[in-house]
């Protein structure tokens, strides 16, 4: 396939394969680096839950009496010819924790947040041809006590490699929003947020297609415009919907709006989307509704990991737990204290059950044993990794309420606590206006 004819967006997992040490490997960023004696193996991985157990671990209670650290992870593999012209980015699901990500020897950055999804631009450092590149990923768990509860270590979710035309939706820039929703009839608001990122200025066309949950083509509709080299533009759509087959708890139907970026015959970019429609609102006197029904919230929390197999958690461990929890009447999950892989979302949203994403543990002000944890961060972080949190997590009908923090102690040094609450609050209404906070 050559590059001109390679068209839309390709996902490739990017689990396979890796190689890992658990410890500091000065020049393991180097390309050249002889990682042949590193152990073998497929992320998601979590090397604490290894062990061994030692009450003397740093981690303490919290942390199970388990090892954290500092390890490398490196990955060798090649690029196809047809990828040589399009925009490539590397996408983690979450690494545990400070992160640190080369390619080919060049610093792509550093995320301190180990429950965070992040991407990176591998875009004009990647060799093709057959030549091999070279990803290194340091993480360094190492300051402990950073957590009042079990983390894990490493890079414990998936990895995915993404190619697109160089004309692209932004990450996460494809926002849907069910609006005006009754029995009858609703309007699937669209927002597209699309990079030109090509040498020269063109037209694109919008094309979205809403597909009902038997799989059928219920509208396409289509949005043109011209967009400047270098150049970013916001495309707007409303599609209504007559008689839609609502998202509730018992009957968790799911449509698909496929949006592509069309330029003439080729497709620049696509991405699917799950759409939930549903009308989901919080009245002070009376509490939370969903689609025209007073519902009553009967929830838990849930902490990131599986208990015994660690942070790495199959999908299928989550699966049962829902599908008990929903025996016993639950149907509300509050993520504790963080947020959660983007595997649980969509099960959430496919089993109906409903969610209070939260962010952080913690501010400025540490939370005893985890004096090393979220608040040496968040003063420099804390409204990178909550528009990312919100930018990825938004499009879920099972999300119906953000939180920005548990228990947090701020206000008992000084009267800061509430200024950044409204900040944050703030920053989650720009990117997801009308959800509560």
């Amino acid at each position: 396939m050559s590059a001109q004819t390679k068209q839309g967006r390709d996902i490739r997992n990017f689990d396979k394969n890796w190689r890992f040490i658990k410890q500091d490997a000065t020049g393991a960023d180097n390309p050249a680096f002889d990682d042949s004696q590193w152990r073998k193996l497929d992320v998601p991985h979590d090397w604490s839950i290894e062990g061994p157990y030692d009450q003397n671990n740093p981690t303490g209670s919290g942390g199970g009496y388990l090892p954290a650290g500092t390890g490398w992870y490196r990955k060798s593999f090649t690029m196809d010819a047809a990828d040589a012209k399009r925009k490539v980015s590397i996408e983690f699901d979450g690494v545990m924790s400070n992160s640190e990500v080369w390619i080919n020897g060049f610093y792509l950055g550093k995320r301190p947040y180990g429950y965070v999804s992040f991407a990176y631009d591998l875009t004009g450092h990647l060799n093709f041809g057959g030549k091999p590149n070279i990803i290194a990923v340091r993480v360094d768990n190492s300051a402990q006590p950073a957590s009042r509860f079990y983390t894990g270590s490493g890079i414990y979710r998936h990895v995915h490699l993404i190619s697109t035309g160089n004309t692209h939706f932004d990450e996460w820039g494809v926002y849907i929003k069910p609006l005006q929703v009754t029995a009858q009839k609703a309007t699937i608001h669209i927002e597209a947020k699309v990079d030109n990122e090509s040498a020269a200025g063109g037209t694109y066309t919008l094309q979205t297609t809403i597909v009902d949950p038997a799989g059928k083509t219920v509208k396409t509709f289509a949005s043109k415009r011209t967009i400047d080299a270098g150049q970013t533009a916001v495309y707007t759509q409303d599609i209504p919907v007559t008689r839609p087959q609502l998202w509730d708890l018992q009957h968790p139907r799911l449509y698909k709006a496929v949006t592509k970026l069309v330029a003439g015959k080729t497709v620049t970019d696509n991405v699917t989307t799950p759409v939930g429609i549903r009308d989901a609102h919080f009245e002070a006197a009376t509490g939370f509704w969903l689609n025209g029904k007073n519902i009553k919230l009967l929830g838990v929390c849930l902490h990131h990991d599986g208990g015994p197999v660690g942070a790495a958690v199959p999908l299928r461990v989550w699966e049962r737990r829902f599908e008990k929890l929903k025996e016993i009447g639950a149907n509300a999950i509050r993520t504790s204290h963080n947020e959660v892989a983007p595997e649980f979302l969509d099960l959430c949203d496919r089993m109906g059950m409903l969610v209070m994403d939260e962010t952080f543990d913690s501010w400025e002000t540490a939370k005893p044993p985890a004096i090393k944890g979220y608040n040496l961060y968040f003063k420099e972080w804390w409204a990178k990794d909550t528009r990312d949190q919100v930018m990825r997590d938004r499009n879920h009908p099972s999300v119906m309420i953000w939180s920005v923090g548990n228990e947090i102690h701020d206000n008992l040094r000084d009267s800061s606590g509430f200024r950044k609450y409204n900040q944050q609050q703030h920053l989650i209404h720009q990117h997801d206006p009308g959800r509560p906070v």
